[in-house]
């Protein structure tokens, strides 16, 4: 099978895969080599108006929402456009911090618009890789031939920094225009170029084990081992890079793996409940003086960890990442010498669900009623799989008057929002008013964080033309889009 990479970048609305849009998506095909084989993707999506977008987001890209509307495709169009693209057979879809986000977006779309959410990374051998990780290891472990950024924290302190701009910036590669989704996606295929080419054994290597199974060949509890694990979750004060250790299973047949650097004497004595209190504590709670993080994280295999076998550590590695051999050895006999420990970290990690449901406010509790917030609610019954397919493949005549009799519950609901969004002029009278107050619930939910941003931002004094030129046009939207009634 011809494998080909697919390197996208998208521009939202927001942070949240589950609450905000794509305004911009822009992607390349490349062969195995990264040359650039077929035409560039480059579009605007429009934004619908149950949507207020962050304008922190938006000042970023300068993308405003009259503009998507005006010179955008529906969702709808969107989704199919992209699906040619990331179904394809055989494609690599790689991004920068894509697993965590562009992944995320992409996956909520395909379910809005009735695409199985998960076929695209791993069906008729496609899969996925994120370049922020690979870039971190690089760094961490052979930084040689590439000139590695800084940025100032707010002391004043000099901290690594992975931006694709700045890296960009200072190894000379053209990327003019940051945070516009089709230079970006140039700025990272030339990222990935530079990193084969300086260091094409990790690049190689990386590229090889991101899937599933070859990372389970290197983590398991079969037979644990050491290893070195690069990954965003983990503290930046050693390049975001530990020798972990497996100990014990994690929900959804991942792995709970340890930070070898710490001991682990002075948890032995906390219960399930009060290691999960630690696990998942806020950040006010981290802040508090005293507070002392469990160093134990979820590796997750399906999405790309960076990892790599203990023996990749040069000595130099060791002595600027504080590798110990005799620390590392000393503290992972400490947990094989306590079971009841590895057992509470695992009943603990297997109650993260109900500490964040617990902590949740209300009027999130409520919103799980939004069948767009539930692509985690379970996969599609064998019978509403056609339906679906059926969905997506009617012309707009046929869905004026298609109501397939789904058995998941979610679908019903989640097809008016689809008609609504991308074909309104499907919709009955009784269609349309069932849709009107649930957009009306969805900006009356939406509109006190969109109004303190906008104010804090109002209240600026170095906001640029094109800025304040953003900020009048994010005014006009809440007042098109605000139900009169509000």
């Amino acid at each position: 099978m011809k494998q080909t990479f697919f390197f996208y970048d998208l521009e939202t609305s927001g942070f949240s895969p589950r609450k905000d849009r794509i305004m911009q998506f822009a992607g390349q095909r490349t062969d195995m080599n990264l040359n650039k084989i077929g035409e560039p993707v480059d579009i605007l999506v429009c934004l619908n108006d149950d949507v207020l977008p962050s304008p922190e987001a938006l000042l970023v890209t300068g993308i405003s929402p009259q503009k998507t509307v005006d010179e955008g495709y529906t969702e709808a169009e969107f989704a199919r456009m992209a699906a040619e693209e990331f179904f394809t057979e055989g494609t690599i879809a790689v991004g920068y911090n894509s697993v965590r986000f562009d992944d995320e977006h992409m996956r909520h779309l395909f379910w809005r618009n009735f695409y199985d959410p998960y076929e695209w990374q791993w069906k008729d051998g496609r899969s996925r890789w994120d370049l922020l990780d690979v870039v971190r290891m690089v760094r961490a472990l052979r930084p040689d031939g590439i000139n590695w950024p800084f940025m100032e924290n707010e002391n004043g302190e000099q901290i690594a920094a992975n931006k694709l701009e700045l890296l960009t910036k200072l190894n000379g590669i053209e990327h003019e225009n940051a945070h516009d989704a089709m230079s970006d996606v140039d700025g990272l295929i030339d990222v990935a170029k530079l990193l084969r080419q300086e260091q094409p054994q990790i690049f190689d290597y990386l590229l090889k084990i991101r899937g599933k199974a070859e990372a389970q060949k290197l983590v398991n509890l079969e037979n644990p081992q050491p290893f070195v694990y690069t990954s965003g979750r983990l503290d930046s004060e050693y390049e975001k890079t530990i020798v972990a250790f497996p100990v014990v299973p994690a929900p959804n047949r991942n792995v709970v793996v340890w930070d070898t650097r710490f001991d682990a004497t002075e948890f032995l004595q906390l219960s399930a409940d009060e290691l999960a209190a630690k696990l998942f504590a806020t950040w006010e709670e981290r802040q508090a003086e005293g507070f002392v993080p469990v160093p134990a994280k979820v590796l997750q295999y399906n999405k790309c960890p960076a990892v790599a076998p203990f023996g990749v550590l040069t000595d130099e590695n060791k002595q600027r990442l504080d590798f110990n051999e005799a620390k590392i050895k000393k503290h992972i006999k400490i947990l094989k010498q306590n079971p009841h420990f590895v057992e509470n970290l695992r009943t603990a990690f297997e109650n993260k669900a109900k500490v964040y449901e617990a902590r949740k406010p209300a009027s999130e509790k409520v919103e799980k009623a939004n069948p767009e917030a539930q692509i985690y609610g379970g996969f599609l019954p064998d019978g509403d799989r056609q339906k679906v397919e059926a969905v997506r493949n009617a012309d707009t005549r046929k869905l004026a008057d298609f109501h397939p009799e789904f058995a998941d519950e979610r679908l019903p609901e989640l097809l008016l929002h689809y008609k609504a969004r991308s074909f309104p002029k499907t919709l009955s009278a009784d269609e349309k008013q069932v849709w009107e107050e649930w957009r009306a619930e969805q900006i009356a939910r939406q509109t006190p964080a969109f109004l303190e941003e906008l104010q804090q931002i109002a209240a600026r004094e170095d906001l640029t033309k094109d800025e304040e030129f953003i900020l009048e046009e994010m005014k006009l939207w809440f007042e098109g889009v605000t139900p009169d009634s509000y």
